[in-house]
């Protein structure tokens, strides 16, 4: 496996919707319940730019094996400089450290984009996002109990924050 990086396009939404609805049905990953259309993902994906609010595709030569994100904290301009990384891989690519390959490259990318805070929402109960992001220096920088309600049962998340 060789991963590199590549800016998402516009093309590569309805991959990019593809691997984040894999994920719903865990119930470890997002709030969603049900499957997202693309149509439904186009203003979100609208939001991003390559220079400043990127969306890069991990490949595996020429297959896409996930993405990663880095979107706007809050919405507020004092909070330029702080995003919320996400990171989606697609099933046949999870547990090969694919996560932490993204997360050093992205660190190799925050001075040029001019990013020295990054925050991650994840869900309590996901022990392996909770322990890559900590193993990466994030510390949990807010605990919001018993915010989601997924098949009848209460889940917590986590605000966990890293400074750079």
């Amino acid at each position: 496996m060789s991963i590199h990086y590549d800016d998402a396009t516009q093309s590569d939404l309805p991959a990019i919707v593809a691997i984040y609805n894999q994920i719903i049905p865990s119930r470890l990953a997002t709030a969603d319940l049900e499957p997202v259309s693309v149509a439904s993902r186009q203003a979100w994906f609208e939001q991003f730019d390559p220079k400043t609010r990127p969306i890069w595709l991990m490949k595996d030569h020429d297959k896409i094996a996930g993405w990663v994100s880095l979107e706007s904290f809050y919405g507020r301009p004092a909070y330029y400089k702080t995003t919320e990384i996400s990171i989606y891989i697609d099933e046949h690519y999870r547990h090969q450290g694919l996560g932490q390959h993204a997360l050093d490259f992205v660190f190799s990318q925050l001075k040029a984009l001019d990013i020295d805070t990054l925050v991650a929402f994840v869900f309590h109960h996901n022990t392996p996002s909770q322990g890559l992001f900590k193993k990466n220096g994030f510390e949990t920088w807010g605990h919001l109990p018993d915010v989601a309600l997924m098949d009848g049962q209460r889940r917590s998340l986590d605000i966990l924050g890293r400074h750079f």
